[in-house]
């Protein structure tokens, strides 16, 4: 029997499921961040190491657990530096003796993808198509047929991640405050806030803000006052997902233009926590998606990137 391992790493977590070679997860298991651009190639491999060690313990085998693949998806891989940092970090994890496992792999099996590919992969079942993601950030991923790609979007928040939950909650307070002041027309965005974040005032989103250095994540995370407002009715908050839509419509349009043909038959899975909103822009954004592009459908995810990674992982042994 072949095992392999999926890794799915991020800002937040890591994921790790061990498949084996009839595509059965036997063992998942979870552990801190490993973004290693943002904490540290260190904290990244003891993440990864716990994550394994965790879906290993999980499993329930009887024999030895050789692994002879392993696939990692991480978030900030994307440049082929990035790539040989990992594999540094591979040859680690091999060398780790207290991992309930053995190794038995060929630098052909040890693959190393952004996040994004894997969420499309999990997502959808198979390496072809586009992924959508909506989260803290945002980005749009493609592969075609041919294994051509294209990324649109993903610079951050200070560069991009139009769409996100953190340019929402901006657009949002942004919004609130801008009708506080008599520029734009009102909306309960105001009282939306000040209920959420117990404001005496609009004016105190200055102090939660700046005074207290929230975090992108934090910023992020009041996203669903926008979202709740749009489904109560609220024009304006209605106004910014709209906008949100077209965002992701015009970066999704823009893969589909670049490596594939208009009239393709081809799924778009979105990922992310906007996607599971009340106010549904999930269907807003297949509507007006499906508009341009008849033979697009749009899904939500079959399997967790994690489950991508074992399946590209699973590639490897069988080729």
């Amino acid at each position: 029997m072949s095992y392999v391992l999926g890794i799915d790493g991020g800002g937040s977590k890591t994921v790790c499921v061990l498949m084996d070679d009839l595509h059965q997860v036997l063992g998942r298991g979870e552990a801190g961040p490993s973004n290693y651009q943002s904490i540290g190639i260190e904290v990244t491999l003891q993440s990864i190491q716990s994550a394994i060690h965790n879906a290993v313990e999980a499993a329930i085998i009887t024999n030895t657990v050789n692994i002879n693949a392993i696939c990692l998806g991480l978030a900030g891989v994307g440049r082929a530096a990035d790539i040989e940092v990992v594999k540094g970090l591979v040859k680690e994890l091999q060398n780790n003796k207290s991992l309930p496992i053995t190794w038995a792999l060929q630098p052909v099996n040890i693959v190393i993808y952004n996040d994004a590919l894997i969420a499309l992969v999990g997502g959808i079942g198979q390496a072809v198509g586009i992924v959508v993601a909506a989260g803290t950030g945002s980005i749009v991923f493609g592969r075609n047929h041919q294994g051509d790609t294209k990324r649109v979007g993903g610079w951050g928040y200070i560069l991009g991640d139009e769409g996100s939950a953190y340019k929402i909650a901006i657009a949002g307070m942004n919004a609130a405050l801008k009708s506080y002041d008599g520029r734009e027309m009102s909306t309960s965005l105001v009282e939306a806030f000040k209920q959420h974040l117990d404001l005496e005032s609009i004016e105190n989103l200055i102090e939660v803000i700046y005074r207290r250095g929230w975090e992108v994540k934090q910023i992020a995370a009041l996203a669903p006052v926008v979202d709740f407002a749009a489904a109560s009715g609220d024009i304006v908050a209605n106004i910014i997902i709209d906008d949100a839509v077209k965002e992701f419509v015009k970066a999704t349009s823009t893969v589909i233009d670049a490596i594939f043909t208009t009239d393709s038959v081809l799924e778009v899975v979105t990922t992310g926590s906007v996607w599971r909103g009340r106010c549904k822009i999930h269907e807003r954004f297949a509507a007006s998606l499906i508009k341009k592009f008849p033979n697009v459908n749009v899904i939500f995810p079959r399997h967790e990137p994690a489950y991508g990674a074992g399946l590209l992982a699973l590639q490897t042994t069988q080729s």
